[in-house]
Protein backbone atom coordinates (compact mmCIF):
# COMPACT_ATOMS: atom_id res chain seq x y z
CA UNK A 1 0.00 0.00 0.00
CA UNK A 2 1.32 3.21 -0.49
CA UNK A 3 3.07 5.10 2.26
CA UNK A 4 0.55 7.99 1.97
CA UNK A 5 -2.55 6.30 2.06
CA UNK A 6 -3.78 6.59 5.67
CA UNK A 7 -2.74 10.12 5.17
CA UNK A 8 -4.76 10.37 1.87
CA UNK A 9 -7.62 8.80 3.81
CA UNK A 10 -7.65 10.69 7.32
CA UNK A 11 -7.85 14.21 4.74
CA UNK A 12 -10.39 12.65 2.84
CA UNK A 13 -12.84 12.11 6.12
CA UNK A 14 -11.68 15.64 7.39
CA UNK A 15 -13.29 17.05 4.49
CA UNK A 16 -16.79 14.95 4.64
CA UNK A 17 -17.02 15.42 8.43
CA UNK A 18 -20.06 17.47 8.07
CA UNK A 19 -21.76 15.11 5.79
CA UNK A 20 -21.18 12.04 8.60
CA UNK A 21 -23.00 14.62 11.32
CA UNK A 22 -25.98 15.19 7.95
CA UNK A 23 -26.54 11.77 7.87
CA UNK A 24 -26.28 10.64 11.34
CA UNK A 25 -29.31 13.59 12.08
CA UNK A 26 -31.04 12.72 9.10
CA UNK A 27 -31.47 8.91 10.26
CA UNK A 28 -32.22 10.17 13.90
CA UNK A 29 -35.04 12.15 12.01
CA UNK A 30 -36.09 9.07 10.47
CA UNK A 31 -36.04 5.84 13.08
CA UNK A 32 -37.62 2.23 12.24
CA UNK A 33 -37.91 -0.84 13.88
CA UNK A 34 -36.32 -3.79 13.70
CA UNK A 35 -36.86 -5.84 10.29
CA UNK A 36 -39.07 -2.89 9.45
CA UNK A 37 -35.90 -0.62 7.89
CA UNK A 38 -37.17 -1.01 4.46
CA UNK A 39 -36.56 3.26 4.00
CA UNK A 40 -33.12 3.24 6.37
CA UNK A 41 -31.95 0.46 3.62
CA UNK A 42 -33.13 2.29 0.49
CA UNK A 43 -31.40 5.39 1.85
CA UNK A 44 -28.11 3.17 2.45
CA UNK A 45 -28.26 1.50 -1.28
CA UNK A 46 -29.03 4.69 -3.19
CA UNK A 47 -26.27 6.29 -1.23
CA UNK A 48 -23.70 3.52 -2.87
CA UNK A 49 -25.37 4.02 -5.75
CA UNK A 50 -23.22 6.13 -7.97
CA UNK A 51 -19.78 4.86 -6.23
CA UNK A 52 -17.33 2.52 -7.85
CA UNK A 53 -18.46 -0.86 -5.83
CA UNK A 54 -20.58 -3.62 -6.10
CA UNK A 55 -23.56 -3.86 -3.88
CA UNK A 56 -26.23 -5.89 -2.97
CA UNK A 57 -28.89 -7.30 -0.62
CA UNK A 58 -28.61 -9.80 2.23
CA UNK A 59 -30.26 -11.58 4.68
CA UNK A 60 -34.21 -12.05 4.82
CA UNK A 61 -34.76 -8.56 5.23
CA UNK A 62 -32.99 -5.59 4.49
CA UNK A 63 -29.47 -5.95 4.74
CA UNK A 64 -26.85 -4.26 2.60
CA UNK A 65 -23.32 -5.83 1.69
CA UNK A 66 -20.87 -3.20 -0.45
CA UNK A 67 -17.62 -4.89 -1.42
CA UNK A 68 -14.58 -2.48 -2.42
CA UNK A 69 -12.35 -4.41 -5.20
CA UNK A 70 -14.52 -7.62 -4.77
CA UNK A 71 -11.75 -9.79 -7.22
CA UNK A 72 -8.49 -8.10 -6.01
CA UNK A 73 -5.78 -10.61 -4.31
CA UNK A 74 -4.99 -10.46 -1.13
CA UNK A 75 -6.92 -10.20 2.40
CA UNK A 76 -10.40 -9.41 2.54
CA UNK A 77 -11.56 -7.60 5.82
CA UNK A 78 -15.58 -7.18 6.88
CA UNK A 79 -16.66 -3.94 8.81
CA UNK A 80 -19.65 -4.05 10.27
CA UNK A 81 -22.54 -1.35 11.40
CA UNK A 82 -26.31 -1.72 12.19
CA UNK A 83 -28.69 0.27 11.86
CA UNK A 84 -32.20 -0.39 13.37
CA UNK A 85 -34.30 1.96 15.90
CA UNK A 86 -35.90 1.24 19.66
CA UNK A 87 -39.77 0.94 20.19
CA UNK A 88 -39.02 3.86 22.75
CA UNK A 89 -40.76 7.85 22.81
CA UNK A 90 -37.83 10.11 22.33
CA UNK A 91 -37.62 12.61 25.46
CA UNK A 92 -35.81 15.09 23.90
CA UNK A 93 -35.52 18.75 22.53
CA UNK A 94 -33.38 17.81 19.06
CA UNK A 95 -34.05 19.95 15.84
CA UNK A 96 -33.52 17.06 14.69
CA UNK A 97 -36.00 14.99 17.04
CA UNK A 98 -37.44 11.20 15.92
CA UNK A 99 -40.27 12.00 13.68
CA UNK A 100 -41.48 8.51 14.04
CA UNK A 101 -44.37 8.10 17.62
CA UNK A 102 -42.84 5.59 19.30
CA UNK A 103 -39.64 4.85 17.76
CA UNK A 104 -36.12 6.19 18.53
CA UNK A 105 -32.42 5.73 18.01
CA UNK A 106 -31.51 5.40 21.75
CA UNK A 107 -28.74 3.30 21.13
CA UNK A 108 -26.39 5.12 18.65
CA UNK A 109 -27.02 2.88 15.44
CA UNK A 110 -27.82 6.10 13.65
CA UNK A 111 -24.02 6.75 14.61
CA UNK A 112 -23.08 3.95 13.50
CA UNK A 113 -24.27 3.86 9.65
CA UNK A 114 -23.62 7.53 9.01
CA UNK A 115 -19.51 6.79 9.68
CA UNK A 116 -19.31 3.89 7.50
CA UNK A 117 -21.09 5.35 4.68
CA UNK A 118 -18.39 8.29 4.65
CA UNK A 119 -15.73 6.03 5.01
CA UNK A 120 -16.53 3.47 2.46
CA UNK A 121 -17.10 6.59 0.38
CA UNK A 122 -13.39 7.78 1.21
CA UNK A 123 -12.30 4.02 0.55
CA UNK A 124 -13.35 3.96 -2.55
CA UNK A 125 -12.03 6.99 -3.91
CA UNK A 126 -8.48 5.53 -2.47
CA UNK A 127 -9.40 1.39 -3.45
CA UNK A 128 -6.81 1.38 -6.19
CA UNK A 129 -4.38 1.57 -2.83
CA UNK A 130 -5.54 -0.86 -0.99
CA UNK A 131 -4.07 -4.35 -1.09
CA UNK A 132 -6.71 -6.48 -1.04
CA UNK A 133 -10.91 -5.95 -0.25
CA UNK A 134 -12.47 -4.46 1.94
CA UNK A 135 -16.75 -5.55 2.17
CA UNK A 136 -19.28 -3.19 4.26
CA UNK A 137 -22.33 -5.00 6.05
CA UNK A 138 -24.92 -2.55 6.85
CA UNK A 139 -26.80 -4.93 9.24
CA UNK A 140 -30.64 -4.52 10.36
CA UNK A 141 -32.37 -5.94 13.55
CA UNK A 142 -29.62 -5.90 16.00
CA UNK A 143 -32.13 -4.87 18.86
CA UNK A 144 -33.96 -8.31 18.18
CA UNK A 145 -34.19 -11.72 18.53
CA UNK A 146 -32.78 -13.84 16.46
CA UNK A 147 -31.22 -10.67 15.56
CA UNK A 148 -30.25 -9.65 11.71
CA UNK A 149 -26.49 -11.29 11.73
CA UNK A 150 -27.65 -14.71 11.61
CA UNK A 151 -29.64 -14.38 8.42
CA UNK A 152 -26.48 -12.41 6.41
CA UNK A 153 -24.15 -14.45 7.37
CA UNK A 154 -26.46 -17.73 5.89
CA UNK A 155 -26.89 -15.24 2.56
CA UNK A 156 -23.00 -15.53 2.32
CA UNK A 157 -21.88 -12.13 4.36
CA UNK A 158 -18.61 -13.83 5.35
CA UNK A 159 -17.76 -15.60 2.60
CA UNK A 160 -14.15 -15.01 1.56
CA UNK A 161 -13.38 -12.90 4.76
CA UNK A 162 -10.67 -13.32 6.38
CA UNK A 163 -11.31 -10.90 9.38
CA UNK A 164 -14.27 -8.55 10.78
CA UNK A 165 -14.34 -5.84 12.61
CA UNK A 166 -17.36 -3.58 14.03
CA UNK A 167 -17.87 -0.47 16.59
CA UNK A 168 -20.02 0.53 19.19
CA UNK A 169 -20.23 4.21 20.08
CA UNK A 170 -21.02 4.34 24.21
CA UNK A 171 -22.49 7.18 26.03
CA UNK A 172 -21.22 5.47 29.43
CA UNK A 173 -17.48 6.28 28.19
CA UNK A 174 -15.63 9.87 27.80
CA UNK A 175 -15.86 11.06 24.35
CA UNK A 176 -12.03 10.92 23.39
CA UNK A 177 -11.60 7.39 24.68
CA UNK A 178 -11.57 4.41 22.39
CA UNK A 179 -11.72 0.85 24.60
CA UNK A 180 -11.44 -2.75 23.44
CA UNK A 181 -11.25 -5.77 25.54
CA UNK A 182 -9.86 -9.35 24.51
CA UNK A 183 -11.20 -12.59 24.95
CA UNK A 184 -14.76 -12.83 26.19
CA UNK A 185 -15.84 -9.23 26.34
CA UNK A 186 -20.00 -9.19 25.95
CA UNK A 187 -22.44 -11.05 27.96
CA UNK A 188 -24.69 -13.59 26.27
CA UNK A 189 -28.36 -13.66 26.70
CA UNK A 190 -31.57 -15.65 27.01
CA UNK A 191 -35.22 -14.63 27.56
CA UNK A 192 -38.03 -16.44 28.27
CA UNK A 193 -41.89 -16.31 28.64
CA UNK A 194 -43.06 -18.18 31.67
CA UNK A 195 -47.37 -18.64 32.36
CA UNK A 196 -48.61 -20.27 35.21
CA UNK A 197 -51.94 -21.43 35.09
CA UNK A 198 -53.66 -22.45 38.79
CA UNK A 199 -57.07 -21.74 39.36
CA UNK A 200 -58.95 -18.55 39.90
CA UNK A 201 -61.70 -17.88 42.78
CA UNK A 202 -63.25 -15.74 45.54
CA UNK A 203 -60.43 -14.18 48.10
CA UNK A 204 -62.85 -15.53 51.19
CA UNK A 205 -62.31 -18.98 49.69
CA UNK A 206 -58.30 -19.20 49.23
CA UNK A 207 -58.88 -23.13 49.77
CA UNK A 208 -61.19 -23.89 46.73
CA UNK A 209 -58.19 -22.02 44.57
CA UNK A 210 -54.67 -22.71 43.52
CA UNK A 211 -53.43 -18.87 43.20
CA UNK A 212 -50.98 -18.51 40.64
CA UNK A 213 -49.90 -15.05 41.70
CA UNK A 214 -48.66 -16.74 45.21
CA UNK A 215 -46.64 -19.53 42.39
CA UNK A 216 -45.27 -16.69 40.29
CA UNK A 217 -44.07 -14.86 43.47
CA UNK A 218 -42.32 -17.82 44.90
CA UNK A 219 -41.00 -18.26 41.83
CA UNK A 220 -39.15 -15.07 41.46
CA UNK A 221 -37.61 -15.32 44.87
CA UNK A 222 -36.53 -18.62 44.28
CA UNK A 223 -34.90 -18.09 40.51
CA UNK A 224 -32.48 -15.62 42.74
CA UNK A 225 -30.75 -18.95 43.82
CA UNK A 226 -29.65 -20.03 40.36
CA UNK A 227 -27.17 -17.19 40.82
CA UNK A 228 -26.52 -17.62 44.21
CA UNK A 229 -26.43 -21.02 44.99
CA UNK A 230 -25.92 -22.95 41.58
CA UNK A 231 -23.14 -20.53 40.14
CA UNK A 232 -19.71 -20.91 40.75
CA UNK A 233 -18.60 -17.52 42.37
CA UNK A 234 -16.09 -17.07 39.68
CA UNK A 235 -18.69 -16.97 36.86
CA UNK A 236 -20.67 -14.32 35.74
CA UNK A 237 -24.45 -14.64 35.54
CA UNK A 238 -27.98 -13.03 35.92
CA UNK A 239 -31.55 -13.61 35.74
CA UNK A 240 -33.96 -10.77 36.00
CA UNK A 241 -37.61 -10.77 36.04
CA UNK A 242 -38.90 -7.65 34.03
CA UNK A 243 -42.51 -8.30 33.62
CA UNK A 244 -45.49 -9.54 35.54
CA UNK A 245 -48.66 -9.86 34.63
CA UNK A 246 -51.10 -10.69 37.36
CA UNK A 247 -53.68 -7.70 37.14
CA UNK A 248 -56.43 -8.52 38.91
CA UNK A 249 -59.33 -7.18 41.54
CA UNK A 250 -59.19 -6.73 45.04
CA UNK A 251 -60.91 -10.44 46.21
CA UNK A 252 -60.44 -12.33 43.14
CA UNK A 253 -57.74 -15.28 43.28
CA UNK A 254 -56.05 -14.44 40.08
CA UNK A 255 -55.91 -17.82 38.13
CA UNK A 256 -53.30 -17.13 35.66
CA UNK A 257 -49.89 -15.00 35.61
CA UNK A 258 -47.89 -14.21 32.87
CA UNK A 259 -43.69 -13.03 33.05
CA UNK A 260 -41.11 -12.44 31.00
CA UNK A 261 -37.13 -13.15 32.17
CA UNK A 262 -33.69 -11.92 30.57
CA UNK A 263 -30.43 -14.07 31.47
CA UNK A 264 -27.20 -12.90 31.05
CA UNK A 265 -24.17 -15.12 31.06
CA UNK A 266 -20.30 -15.06 30.10
CA UNK A 267 -19.45 -18.25 29.02
CA UNK A 268 -21.61 -21.40 27.51
CA UNK A 269 -21.49 -23.86 30.16
CA UNK A 270 -23.27 -21.03 32.34
CA UNK A 271 -26.26 -20.60 30.35
CA UNK A 272 -26.88 -24.05 30.16
CA UNK A 273 -26.15 -24.49 34.09
CA UNK A 274 -28.80 -21.34 34.21
CA UNK A 275 -31.36 -23.21 32.17
CA UNK A 276 -31.39 -26.20 33.59
CA UNK A 277 -31.69 -24.42 37.17
CA UNK A 278 -34.87 -22.33 36.03
CA UNK A 279 -36.09 -25.31 34.83
CA UNK A 280 -35.93 -27.62 37.78
CA UNK A 281 -37.67 -24.75 40.00
CA UNK A 282 -40.15 -24.11 37.57
CA UNK A 283 -41.31 -27.73 38.20
CA UNK A 284 -41.25 -27.37 42.02
CA UNK A 285 -43.38 -24.71 41.45
CA UNK A 286 -45.74 -26.84 39.84
CA UNK A 287 -45.77 -29.52 42.46
CA UNK A 288 -45.79 -27.33 45.29
CA UNK A 289 -48.79 -24.80 44.47
CA UNK A 290 -50.71 -26.77 42.25
CA UNK A 291 -49.92 -25.31 39.13
CA UNK A 292 -49.64 -26.04 35.26
CA UNK A 293 -46.88 -24.22 34.21
CA UNK A 294 -46.02 -23.28 29.84
CA UNK A 295 -42.42 -22.29 29.54
CA UNK A 296 -40.90 -20.49 26.36
CA UNK A 297 -37.16 -20.48 26.72
CA UNK A 298 -35.40 -18.54 23.65
CA UNK A 299 -31.78 -19.25 23.86
CA UNK A 300 -30.11 -16.26 21.23
CA UNK A 301 -27.38 -14.25 21.16
CA UNK A 302 -23.65 -16.29 22.21
CA UNK A 303 -21.08 -14.70 24.44
CA UNK A 304 -19.54 -12.02 22.15
CA UNK A 305 -15.73 -13.15 22.40
CA UNK A 306 -12.90 -10.87 20.98
CA UNK A 307 -9.75 -12.42 19.30
CA UNK A 308 -6.83 -12.23 21.08
CA UNK A 309 -4.79 -11.71 18.08
CA UNK A 310 -6.86 -9.31 15.99
CA UNK A 311 -7.65 -7.53 19.30
CA UNK A 312 -4.09 -6.34 20.29
CA UNK A 313 -3.32 -5.52 16.89
CA UNK A 314 -6.22 -2.95 16.48
CA UNK A 315 -5.19 -1.35 19.71
CA UNK A 316 -1.94 -1.28 18.76
CA UNK A 317 -2.71 -0.06 15.45
CA UNK A 318 -5.00 3.00 16.58
CA UNK A 319 -1.93 3.90 19.35
CA UNK A 320 0.59 4.48 16.41
CA UNK A 321 -2.02 6.38 14.38
CA UNK A 322 -1.98 8.96 17.27
CA UNK A 323 -5.44 10.19 16.26
CA UNK A 324 -5.70 13.53 17.36
CA UNK A 325 -8.82 13.39 18.76
CA UNK A 326 -8.29 10.36 20.66
CA UNK A 327 -7.21 10.99 24.01
CA UNK A 328 -6.49 7.52 25.47
CA UNK A 329 -6.77 4.01 24.42
CA UNK A 330 -7.36 0.96 26.59
CA UNK A 331 -9.19 -1.97 28.26
CA UNK A 332 -12.84 -1.68 28.30
CA UNK A 333 -12.93 -4.81 30.49
CA UNK A 334 -16.13 -6.68 29.88
CA UNK A 335 -19.34 -4.94 28.89
CA UNK A 336 -22.98 -6.26 30.45
CA UNK A 337 -24.94 -5.60 27.43
CA UNK A 338 -25.51 -8.62 24.79
CA UNK A 339 -24.57 -8.29 20.79
CA UNK A 340 -25.40 -10.06 17.71
CA UNK A 341 -21.87 -9.08 16.15
CA UNK A 342 -21.33 -12.16 18.04
CA UNK A 343 -22.34 -14.27 15.36
CA UNK A 344 -19.68 -12.54 13.16
CA UNK A 345 -17.16 -13.67 16.14
CA UNK A 346 -18.17 -17.43 15.94
CA UNK A 347 -17.14 -17.67 12.65
CA UNK A 348 -14.39 -15.36 11.68
CA UNK A 349 -11.86 -14.02 13.77
CA UNK A 350 -13.20 -10.63 14.89
CA UNK A 351 -12.92 -7.71 17.23
CA UNK A 352 -15.61 -5.34 18.60
CA UNK A 353 -14.47 -2.31 20.14
CA UNK A 354 -16.00 0.73 21.90
CA UNK A 355 -15.64 4.59 21.22
CA UNK A 356 -16.99 6.91 23.99
CA UNK A 357 -19.61 9.44 23.16
CA UNK A 358 -20.47 11.00 26.56
CA UNK A 359 -21.89 14.51 25.92
CA UNK A 360 -20.49 17.49 26.92
CA UNK A 361 -21.89 18.09 29.80
CA UNK A 362 -20.92 15.10 31.15
CA UNK A 363 -24.33 13.34 31.89
CA UNK A 364 -24.79 9.64 31.49
CA UNK A 365 -27.45 8.94 29.21
CA UNK A 366 -27.82 5.75 28.76
CA UNK A 367 -28.49 3.58 25.58
CA UNK A 368 -31.95 1.99 25.17
CA UNK A 369 -33.42 5.28 27.23
CA UNK A 370 -35.66 7.85 25.82
CA UNK A 371 -32.98 10.58 26.73
CA UNK A 372 -30.49 8.57 25.00
CA UNK A 373 -27.88 11.57 24.08
CA UNK A 374 -24.78 10.96 22.48
CA UNK A 375 -21.68 13.37 21.57
CA UNK A 376 -21.39 13.87 18.03
CA UNK A 377 -17.64 14.29 17.92
CA UNK A 378 -17.18 10.35 18.44
CA UNK A 379 -18.25 10.01 14.96
CA UNK A 380 -15.27 11.24 12.89
CA UNK A 381 -13.69 9.00 15.72
CA UNK A 382 -15.19 6.25 14.86
CA UNK A 383 -14.56 6.72 10.99
CA UNK A 384 -10.84 8.04 12.09
CA UNK A 385 -9.98 4.76 14.32
CA UNK A 386 -11.24 2.79 11.65
CA UNK A 387 -9.63 4.36 9.04
CA UNK A 388 -6.41 3.61 11.13
CA UNK A 389 -7.17 0.09 11.52
CA UNK A 390 -7.66 -0.48 7.85
CA UNK A 391 -4.31 1.32 6.74
CA UNK A 392 -2.35 -0.95 8.82
CA UNK A 393 -4.07 -4.07 8.13
CA UNK A 394 -3.05 -4.06 4.32
CA UNK A 395 0.17 -2.45 5.19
Amino acid sequence: MNANFETKLMQLLDQNKDEIIKIRRYLHEHPELSFHEKKTSEFIENYYRDLDCQVRHCGDDYGIVVDINPDKPGKKLAWRADFDALPIQENNELPFKSQNPGVMHACGHDGHTAYLLVLGKCLIQLKDQINGSIRLIHQPAEEVTPGGALSMIKDGALDGVDDVIGIHVMSTMPTGTVQLHAGATQTGRANFDLTFTGKGGHASMPQLSNDAIVAGSYFVTQLQTVVSRRLNPFDVGSVTIGSFDGAGSYNAIQEQVKLKGDVRVMNEATRKLMKKNIKQIIKGIDVTFGVKSELNYDDNYPVLVNNQDLTKKVENWIKESKIPEVTAVKDSGVVNASEDFAYYAQKKPACFFYVGCQPEDGGIYPHHSPKFMMNEDCLIICARSAASVISHYFA
